[in-house]
């Protein structure tokens, strides 16, 4: 026996490597989204909406706290979606979009920075580049206070 459990199996793909996410610099292609640079607890949310600075904007509301903390742990990031914005389906395919616009800036978001996001049903239908420019102006206006 060779070991395969169905015809035409072979050894594994390239994509499978680490190497295959990786470019040719050496540096990753993607930057995930790691359990360290989320919100998850109810209490650090609660914190968020009650001493954070709001600022909003077409496709999202955000609120910023700035937490004093190492350089090493870097920013964090919540959603909260409520019900009424839609079924399941809406609800986290507007939380996919605005974290893949925000995850593309997170490097330079400073650390001491706590960030709940509200996204708004705009936020479905928004093409790319303006939600990438309205993280853009969030990211900015987080960097001045």
């Amino acid at each position: 026996m060779d070991g395969r459990c169905w015809r035409g199996a072979g050894p594994r793909a390239v994509i499978n490597s680490r190497l295959a996410t990786r470019e040719l610099s050496g540096l990753p292609i993607s930057f995930g989204f790691p359990k360290s640079a989320r919100i998850l607890r109810t209490s650090d949310f609660r914190k968020a909406y009650s001493q954070g600075s709001r600022i909003a904007g077409p496709y999202f509301a955000a609120f910023c706290l700035r937490i004093p903390r190492g350089e090493k742990e870097g920013p964090r990031l919540g959603f909260t979606v409520p019900r009424a914005f839609g079924k399941a389906v809406m609800r986290n395919r507007a939380k996919r979009r605005l974290r893949e616009a925000i995850r593309v800036r997170m490097h330079e978001i400073p650390a001491q920075w706590d960030i709940v996001i509200n996204p708004r049903r705009a936020a479905l239908k928004a093409p790319v580049e303006e939600l990438r420019r309205e993280v853009d102006r969030l990211v900015t206006q987080c960097g001045k206070w």
